[in-house]
């Protein structure tokens, strides 16, 4: 397999095997290999974006020990980070909301633990929708979900969600992977367009279950896909697994970027990044709240990042930030020529 080859498969916008993918897995994140693939992915995020990178800025609805036990996250009944509970408001969530479209977030999301009320959660959205701009892009972040649910997410005025098949998904924590694929699945059929990611990247992760897990996000046809390392929360016993290192994260995001269609116009990584931006991330998170990377309360007070943080972060790594509205999100992009295509 020759590494100049791929480069050139990229540039025509050709489809990529798990041969191909593992192949540029493999090579260490300093070498010119990496690098080159780095260059490649900005290229291609550059083209596919206009050029634009995106803030979205995402509030936490509830913290609760939430017994799905994934664990990588603070959030987990098992690794007891958290004990108090909180709910927030509808009055706390509209003025968060509000507070990012103010500060120019380009989409809002509302996250929530796996046991978070249905019914609450759907009046929440509601509430947010109707003192929000109307042209503001609203983003569901909550747990698996039916087909009649995701139609109701959608009809209380939620333009999309974030959803993930998360690395050792059944093993690492007691979801489904079924269930997990299922709800993605009802989520696009309620017309909610899909954001996705490769996560939790840890160094137990094998160049293979990489390759996988790109290749099944490709296969969504996303708005936006992406890389972002799990975050080692002290006491844990995952955190004995170590992190991978920014570098790592951003060559694993630049190599998902160059297998998506190239109809997906997002590619994220977090946490938010100068290495991940220059690598072609074009869509980072503010963030209010608590985080499954944080063992705080208020992860704008400790490891979240703000929107100006944001802005400083995509300035060093020479992006323009799109002003108004998520394009990621929007239902239509554009493909290899510049002619919109429709997201199924």
């Amino acid at each position: 397999m020759v590494f100049d080859d791929l480069i050139k498969k990229s540039q025509n916008g050709e489809t990529f095997t798990r041969e191909e993918l593992v192949f540029l897995l493999s090579f260490p994140a300093r070498s010119y290999e990496s690098f080159a693939v780095m260059a490649e992915a900005r290229r291609i995020s550059e083209t596919v974006s206009e050029g634009k990178a995106e803030i979205h800025g995402q509030f936490t609805l509830d913290l609760v020990p939430c017994g799905c036990n994934c664990s990588w996250c603070s959030f987990a009944e098992k690794n007891g980070v958290f004990e108090k509970q909180w709910r927030m408001t509808p009055e706390q969530a509209v003025q968060n909301a509000l507070k990012f479209e103010r500060d120019g977030a380009n989409a809002v999301l509302l996250m929530t633990t796996a046991g978070y009320p249905f019914g609450m959660y759907v009046e929440m959205a509601e509430e947010i929708r109707r003192n929000l701009n109307p042209q503001t892009i609203l983003i569901a972040n909550t747990g698996d979900k039916t087909l009649d649910q995701s139609i109701r997410m959608k009809q209380a005025g939620f333009d999309g969600v974030y959803h993930a098949l998360r690395l050792r998904e059944g093993i690492d924590n007691v979801i489904s992977p079924a269930v997990r694929m299922d709800s993605i699945h009802h989520f696009q059929e309620a017309g909610l367009v899909l954001g996705t990611c490769v996560e939790p990247v840890g160094p137990e992760h094998t160049h293979e279950e990489l390759a996988d897990m790109i290749l099944f996000t490709a296969s969504l046809k996303p708005a936006f896909s992406g890389a972002a390392r799990r975050i080692s929360i002290p006491g844990t016993q995952i955190a004995q697994r170590g992190m991978i290192s920014d570098l790592r994260m951003a060559q694993c995001a630049a190599i998902t970027r160059i297998a998506m269609p190239r109809e997906t116009r997002g590619n994220c990584t977090h946490e938010p990044s100068i290495l991940g931006a220059s690598a072609g991330a074009n869509l980072l998170w503010a963030e209010i709240g608590a985080n499954p990377r944080d063992n705080q309360e208020k992860t704008e007070e400790h490891r979240g990042k703000n929107i100006d943080d944001i802005r400083a972060i995509y300035w060093e790594s020479d992006w323009k930030i799109l002003e108004g509205p998520s394009a990621h999100y929007s239902k239509t992009s554009l493909d290899t020529s510049g002619r919109p295509v429709s997201f199924q």
